[in-house]
């Protein structure tokens, strides 16, 4: 069992590198390898055989790490989850007050999007009407970064240039 975590800690920075390119900073990265050891070490207690031949079977190294990835970033999302039920009784509660009002609103946010520039503007628009960045990615070779960003960036612009109530 020594020799097995052995050569799993032998290749330390690597996984530490491996789990960052998950998305992560280095310092969650280092705690997630440290959770992926314990685990390993319990279940090499149990019996379970990771060896691959000579070698240790890495690819349980990494589904290890990537779902202590998933529950990590799980655990610290910022995204609340919301039931629908309580969407549909949220939009009854609160009626429309004044239809001039959400129409001041889409004025303003049309005078925004004819402020900035033509580009970022179709992205936002194409993105807004349903399209994933991925399939538009896809579709224009524009790497799918440059569209998040892009679409990223006119969100800000509005948000910043519409007085919200």
């Amino acid at each position: 069992m020594n020799q097995v975590l052995k050569k799993i800690a032998h290749k330390h920075k690597d996984w530490v590198r491996m789990v960052v390119s998950f998305g992560c900073s280095k310092y969650i990265a280092e705690d997630i390898v440290q959770e992926m050891y314990i685990k390993i070490h319990d279940l090499l207690q149990k019996g379970l055989d990771i060896s691959y031949g000579k070698d240790i079977n890495y690819y349980y190294i990494y589904r290890t790490l990537k779902n202590s990835y998933y529950i990590y970033s799980e655990k610290n999302s910022k995204v609340q989850k919301v039931e629908v039920e309580s969407l549909d009784v949220a939009d009854e509660k609160e009626p429309i007050k004044d239809n001039k009002d959400l129409l001041g609103k889409m004025k303003e946010l049309d005078r925004v999007l004819d402020s900035i520039y033509w580009y970022d503007r179709k992205v936002f628009e194409i993105i807004s009407d349903g399209t994933s960045i991925a399939e538009l990615s896809r579709k224009t070779n524009i790497t799918y970064a440059s569209l998040y960003n892009t679409y990223k960036n006119v969100k800000h612009i509005i948000k910043n240039n519409i007085e919200w109530d």
